[in-house]
Order: structure tokens, then C-alpha cells, then sequence
């Protein structure tokens, strides 16, 4: 090993002193000779040198000591050393770390995170340092002066401001499919490499698709200001929704009015917020790429932030509705409900807003449970009493709103318990009574669902349901009586009297028809119930040698 780093400096001496630059000889091979130079001078510097006490002492040092104050001087002598004297030399680097990571099966350990940290620190020296950093090898100055509590005067970066890769203030910050933030540069430059994963999580990236991240690009610009630090300047073919490698098809000044929008809902002025989520209701009204680019951008959670803190009703409406609209995209509806945990700002609004937020509120929650996982989470957030009153005393749309949500969590066996114990019955029974309210089908459908829970068999039995059932199953729509006769199906596998009370209504006849002329739910639900009636007419023959028939005479 020692012969090996002997040789090494040999040859960096020999190279360095060949003027090679004046010679006539290929760019090619000038640029050859250049590489093999850098790399050996960086060989020199990452070997671990065994003649360099001091460095090995520095180093030992950064890596042990991660939480501690460190000397300018140390860091000074071990970013010489190690030849980390660029902003190429520092990303490399960076790289290289990441490098390792995914060699080694994806898991960082704790070797790996000190040594992040280590670079972190000699790279947040070397940008203050040198506040003019470019690609030309720095020259580091003196030591900073100290402040009066004996602590140097830096202004670092907060670390989220800052690429996981290139350590460095991000000027134009995307964020990748697994949800993480990068400088666009850098992570371009990462997947161009072939690198399939996140360079920071090793999660595979499901696509190259970056997203600007407006909320972090207006955070950073605010500290910038607030510490007296010239804001960076933005690579002028940045867009805002992209492949890594390809330029986006949304207009420039699309995106730009997105970043504004975003700063007017963080804005302390009730009519910025007002305006920006009115707008942003429109914005994700109109089509699918807008939903998306306006979720990416990070709007979600300060929409979601509008339902609880606003006190303006307008406002709050806007906000549950953007989200709404937001919600039509089918990949957002995830990243609403977990990624920004907005249902309990929904369920606020469904409690407490206007009627047309609660309405807005109510249309959210049914197409945020379309998918399954989702149902579990409204209905734990306590969504359904609400609904269930929105139901009851709502203008027609809330209701048709509401009926649709509750339809939909319901399907969930855990939230028809709570749908039942929030009087959710009584409500559906009198509705049907009510066909001005236009509200008889999804009522039905609902009791059908309900009927299935023994809580839901019990309440639903108690509410005199058959007559009702035996009317729509006689006069109703075929998805009426299809959905009347399920009920029945459950009703009557439950009590034995509603069997009786629904043949002294006349009901055979009816399901006979059904079973004929039917949909094939209603055919399906018009045999259930007849093989019904027919076991229970012969287990009564054998009881008494009376049939149904009989039984009725002597009620």
C-alpha cells in the first residue's frame, strides 16, 4: 500500500510538470491527461495518506465528533487535502457516497450518515468561505471573524433548503416521484447516469417526471431576504413539470401564475387568501394536467391548512372545493388523504362551514373513499354523523352529496355500525316516504348496504320496513326493486315474521314476475326470497302440517 501511494505521487509530480497545455497535441489526448492528473491527485487525498498525521488526526476528528463546533482551521486543512476545492469536486463526491449506498444493498447505516455529514460540514465551509464558488479551484481566505459570543458569523443554509446531492442552496428545486426534493440539475444528472432509485430514500422511482417545488422555492427566496443574502437566480430553462431530461410542455407563465398563487395562500392578508383559492378552484377545475401540476407544487397542505384556521366562509369553500376539484385526479387522492392528512380538515368543514362548503365537503369525502384504504380513514375521522345530518337537513344537492359518501363508506363493514349508530336509519326511511325529495334510490341502495350489518338488520326491522319494500318491489324502478327485495333477502334470513308479513302482502305473485322479468340482480334477490318462502312454508308443513297460508288465517 505504501509503494502504491509512492508511485501515485510520483506520477502526479512527473504529469504536473509536463506543460502539456503548449504542446501540440490533440484536445483528446490533453483531456486524457488531465483526467488521469485529477485522479491522481484525488487518490492522494482520499488515501488516507500515512505520512499525514494531521489529516488523519482532522478527519478522525469531523467523523467523531458530528454534533460539535468545528475549527475553520480543520475544516480549512482537510478541504486542501482531500482536494474538495470545487463545486464538481463536492458533488462528485456527494455522488460517490450515493454511490456507495446503492452498491450495498440501499441500506445508508450509520457509517454512511457520518460520513454525510461530514462533507455537509466542509461543504457549508467552503460556500462561506468562498460565498463566489464556481468550478475554479478555490482560494481559501483567512479565518472569519468571530462574533461576539465567540461563534462564527455564518449564514447556513437550513438543511432542507439545501440538494441532498450537491449539498449546495437549491436555485430551482423539483420534486421526484418518491416525494423527495432535489436541484433539478443534479437529479437530471443522476438519472441521465442510469440510476433507477432516490438518491436519498434508494426507493425506485416509478418515473423520471420531476415537479418544481414552488412552496420551497418561496421559502428559500424568503430566507435569503430575511438574512440579507442575494436570493439564487434560477436557471432560465428551468419549467415547471418535467422529464429529467426533456423540457415540460406547461408554459412558463402558467407555472409562474401557480408560484404566485402559492404565495398569496401564505399571505396574512384574508383577501390574498381569498383570491388565491378562488383561483386555484378554477385552476384545477379545468383539466387534469392543471391537478396535477397544482399538487405537485405543494398546494395541498395550505389548502388544507385554510379549512381549520380561516374564518372567512368564502375562503374556506374555496379551499374544500379546490380540493375537491384537486381530488378528480386519481393520483392525488393518496397523497390528500396521507401524504397531507386532510380529511379532519374536511370533516371541520362538513361540521361547521356554509352549506355549499359542506356540500363541496360531503362530494370531497365521496371521491376521496372511492379508494378502499380511504374509506377506513374518513370513517375513523368521524365523517359520517355529519354526513348523516347533511343528509337530513341539507338543500338537495348537499343531500344527493351526502347519500353518495355515505353509500360509499358504508361498503366498508366497519362504517355501517357507525352509519347505524348515527341514526342513519330513520333518516333513510323517512326519505323514502319523501318522493319530492327525489332522494328514493340512493336511500334504498343505502338501507341494502346496511341491512347486510346484524346492528343494520336490527334498526332497519324495527322501522317497519316491510310494507315500504313490498311497494317498491310491486311499483318501483328495477333498480328499486331489486335493491328493496336485497333488503328483504336480509330481513327475512334475520326474522321469520317478516317472511309471513311480506306473503300477506301479497309478495309472491311479485317475486315471481321478478324472477322472470328482472335484472339479474333483481332475479338473483327474487329466487333468494322465494326458496326462502318455500323452505320456510315446509318446515311449517312438518311442524304442524299448516302452511304459510294457513299461519296467515290465524293471525
Amino acid at each position: 500500500m505504501v509503494k502504491f501511494q509512492k508511485v501515485t505521487a510520483l506520477l502526479e509530480q512527473a504529469l504536473s510538470g509536463i506543460p502539456y497545455e503548449n504542446l501540440e497535441i490533440s484536445d483528446e489526448l490533453k483531456e486524457q491527461v488531465e483526467l488521469v492528473l485529477v485522479q491522481l491527485r484525488r487518490a492522494i487525498g482520499k488515501s488516507g495518506d500515512v505520512y499525514d498525521d494531521e489529516l488523519y488526526r482532522d478527519v478522525l476528528s469531523l467523523y467523531s465528533d458530528i454534533g460539535s463546533v468545528t475549527e475553520s482551521d480543520m475544516l480549512r486543512r482537510v478541504a486542501e487535502k482531500l482536494q474538495l476545492m470545487t463545486i464538481t469536486d463536492l458533488t462528485q463526491e456527494s455522488l460517490a457516497l450515493l454511490d456507495m449506498v446503492s452498491s450495498s444493498g440501499g441500506d445508508p447505516g450509520e457509517s454512511f450518515e457520518k460520513m454525510s455529514m461530514v462533507l455537509k460540514k466542509i461543504k457549508d465551509f467552503v460556500q462561506t468561505d468562498n460565498p463566489n464558488l464556481d468550478d475554479a479551484p478555490m482560494r481559501l481566505k483567512s479565518p472569519l471573524p468571530k462574533s461576539q459570543d465567540g461563534d462564527q458569523d455564518m449564514k447556513v443554509p437550513p438543511e432542507d433548503f439545501r440538494c441532498p446531492i450537491s449539498l449546495e442552496l437549491m436555485t430551482d428545486p423539483v420534486i421526484v416521484s418518491s416525494g423527495q426534493t432535489y436541484e433539478r440539475e443534479c437529479i437530471k444528472k443522476w438519472l441521465e447516469e442510469g440510476h433507477l432509485t432516490c438518491p436519498k430514500t434508494q426507493e425506485t422511482l416509478t418515473s423520471d417526471t420531476v415537479t418544481p417545488n414552488y412552496v420551497l422555492r418561496s421559502l428559500i427566496a424568503q430566507w435569503c431576504e430575511s438574512n440579507g443574502i442575494e436570493p439564487p437566480k434560477r436557471p432560465n430553462n428551468s419549467q415547471p413539470s418535467s422529464k429529467a431530461s426533456s423540457s415540460s410542455s406547461t408554459p412558463d407563465d402558467e407555472h409562474n401564475k401557480i408560484e404566485e398563487l402559492l404565495l398569496k395562500l401564505t399571505s396574512q392578508h384574508l383577501e390574498d387568501q381569498r383570491s388565491a383559492a378562488g383561483e386555484i378552484r378554477l385552476l384545477a377545475k379545468q383539466n387534469n394536467h392543471n391537478r396535477v401540476a397544482i399538487a405537485a407544487s405543494g398546494a395541498i397542505p395550505l389548502l388544507v391548512n385554510l379549512l381549520t384556521i380561516s374564518n372567512d366562509s368564502r375562503t374556506q369553500e374555496h379551499a374544500v372545493t379546490s380540493i375537491l376539484n384537486l381530488s378528480i385526479c386519481q393520483e392525488n387522492k393518496g397523497r390528500i388523504v396521507y401524504s397531507c392528512g386532510a380529511v379532519p380538515g374536511i370533516v371541520h368543514v362538513l361540521q361547521k362551514g356554509s352549506m355549499e362548503a359542506r356540500e363541496n365537503a360531503a362530494a370531497t369525502l365521496f371521491s376521496l373513499s372511492v379508494i378502499d384504504e380511504n374509506k377506513v380513514t374518513i370513517g375513523a375521522a368521524g365523517a359520517i354523523p355529519p354526513l348523516v345530518t347533511l343528509l337530513s337537513e341539507g338543500s338537495q344537492r348537499g343531500k344527493k352529496d351526502a347519500a353518495t359518501a355515505l353509500f360509499n363508506l358504508c361498503i366498508f363493514q366497519g362504517n355501517k355500525g357507525k352509519a347505524v349508530r348515527a341514526g342513519l336509519v330513520p333518516v333513510l326511511m323517512r326519505l323514502l316516504t319523501e318522493p319530492e325529495s327525489g332522494m328514493v334510490d340512493e336511500s334504498l341502495a343505502i338501507l341494502a348496504i346496511l341491512s347486510s350489518h346484524p346492528d343494520g338488520k336490527s334498526v332497519v326491522g324495527a322501522a317497519d320496513p316491510v310494507p315500504v319494500m313490498v311497494d317498491f318491489i310491486r311499483s318501483g324502478s328495477p333498480r328499486n326493486k331489486e335493491n328493496a327485495a336485497a333488503v328483504l333477502v336480509q330481513l327475512c334470513s334475520w326474522n321469520q315474521q317478516h317472511l309471513i308479513e311480506a306473503q300477506k302482502l301479497g309478495i309472491m305473485s311479485l317475486l315471481i314476475q321478478m324472477a322472470e322479468n328482472g335484472t339479474d340482480r333483481g332475479k338473483r334477490k327474487a329466487a333468494q326470497l322465494l326458496n326462502r318462502f318455500s323452505r320456510f312454508n315446509d318446515q311449517q308443513k312438518q311442524q304442524s302440517g299448516l302452511g304459510v297460508e294457513d299461519q296467515i288465517s290465524l293471525i
